[in-house]
């Protein structure tokens, strides 16, 4: 029977093309408006990293006390901590090893030349940590594995470049051993990984808007960054500088994330006291003359600390469903217009032998269907959609805007569904009509 019906539904359809095509562009244009923002939405308020998002935690230390500038804040954080850490607590963190994982790193950018002669040198984005970095953050590799301890140690000039960076210097084989040259050094390859994003990139917000786009090419370990006088991308000095690479590096300008994996809440617990502990030993050394402040945060919180989804992107959802909402009430009065045109045609069947499940069944099927044609059209508005946002942020939003085959789903779910409620009224006006009443009227 559903066969039958869904041919009545096209052919029924096709009798008023224009009326047919106004109802289906309704119901699209506000799937893809909402399906459009609902994507955006998911994709800044996913866990970036599911299978241990309770166990890495972002460590913060206060360095500044009760620091402001006038009527200024010293950091734009809701409990005025430093996002980051400075280089001295950072190392010293590193050097107490008071967590079984740990990683301090910062951002980049390094020149690459290419081995191939006749080619220029080209920036890309690195990272400079810890070779915990990619056991903790669950890091795939296509070729090769992380660099050892030792050569973080040793400040060894090694690297761990991604699958697009090996595609792009040695035409994507196996290039664990060679060498790529970055700024005036020669530096070994020791693996390649496989195409990885975290998104948002959590262990670092302030390398793009939001902590989207700008992922990093190339690895390299951080006490090498360091020695060869790197800078980063984010670094925050509230008090007076000197000049020269030292003055930065005792400076109390925060630089360098933190990031320790804690698998317990015991192991949580000690850890929190194991800095404020250190924090105390800063001020008895009087370096601080506060009381110790210091945090740690896990992944969700962490997210949720630094506003990763804002109001305003909340807002916009509202909105966007809420202009879903108008466009199926659209729908509902072109609905209605084509019921009441065909109030005589289901008169006649229900004089014929029609039962109101009959009729009610086949309005169903007509509204699923009209459903059906609105998704299709709202799926490509929501490409047209995320295309348009894709050209006005260029690769910051690249995340952000990547559909994925469940978004796909839920907007031909969502499209039938709202059709079907659309059509859920006129589909029971239709089953109860009473045919002899409205044969005796025409």
């Amino acid at each position: 029977m559903f066969g039958y019906y869904f041919s009545l539904a096209l052919r029924s359809l096709r009798r008023n093309v224009v009326l047919t095509a106004l109802m289906i562009l309704a119901i699209g244009v506000g799937i893809g408006a909402s399906m459009t923002t609902l994507t955006i939405f998911r994709t800044m308020s996913g866990d970036p990293i599911p299978d241990r998002s309770r166990q890495l935690f972002a460590a913060q230390i206060d360095n500044y006390g009760p620091l402001h500038f006038g009527s200024l804040k010293a950091f734009q954080t809701s409990d005025q901590l430093p996002p980051n850490l400075t280089y001295i607590d950072a190392v010293a963190l590193m050097r107490a090893h008071a967590a079984a994982h740990q990683a301090a790193m910062f951002g980049t950018t390094v020149p690459v030349t290419p081995p191939r002669a006749g080619q220029l040198p080209f920036q890309v984005a690195a990272r400079a940590t810890y070779a915990d970095f990619f056991s903790m953050f669950e890091v795939p590799f296509q070729y090769g594995a992380p660099w050892s301890a030792a050569d973080d140690e040793s400040r060894s000039a090694v690297v761990v470049i991604t699958r697009e960076l090996n595609q792009q210097l040695f035409g994507g084989t196996n290039s664990v051993g060679r060498t790529i040259r970055i700024g005036t050094d020669d530096y070994r390859v020791a693996g390649v990984i496989k195409d990885w994003k975290a998104a948002p990139r959590f262990y670092d917000l302030g390398g793009g808007p939001g902590g989207f786009g700008n992922d990093e090419q190339v690895y390299l370990p951080f006490t090498r960054a360091v020695a060869r006088h790197l800078p980063s991308n984010n670094m925050s000095c509230l008090k007076p500088l000197g000049t020269g690479v030292d003055a930065v590096l005792h400076s109390e300008c925060v630089w360098t994330e933190f990031w320790v994996q804690l698998p317990t809440p015991a192991a949580v617990r000690a850890y929190h006291d194991f800095l404020v502990n250190y924090a105390a030993a800063q001020r008895d050394t009087g370096r601080f003359n506060w009381p110790p402040r210091v945090a740690l945060r896990d992944v969700p919180r962490w997210l949720a600390y630094n506003h990763v989804v804002s109001g305003d992107v909340s807002m916009l959802v509202l909105v966007s469903f809420a202009f879903l909402a108008v466009c199926l009430l659209n729908a509902v009065g072109l609905m209605l217009a084509k019921f009441m045109a065909r109030i005589a045609q289901v008169s006649v069947r229900r004089a014929l032998g029609a039962d109101a499940r009959a009729i009610f069944s086949q309005c169903l099927v007509e509204a699923g269907t009209i459903g059906l044609a609105g998704g299709a059209v709202g799926l490509a508005l929501t490409f047209l959609g995320l295309g348009v946002a894709r050209g006005l942020f260029g690769d910051a939003a690249a995340a952000l805007t990547h559909l994925a085959g469940s978004d796909v789903l839920i907007t031909i779910a969502l499209s039938v569904a709202t059709a079907l409620l659309a059509g859920l009224y006129l589909t029971w006006r239709a089953a109860r009509i009473q045919p002899a009443w409205q044969l005796k009227v025409q």
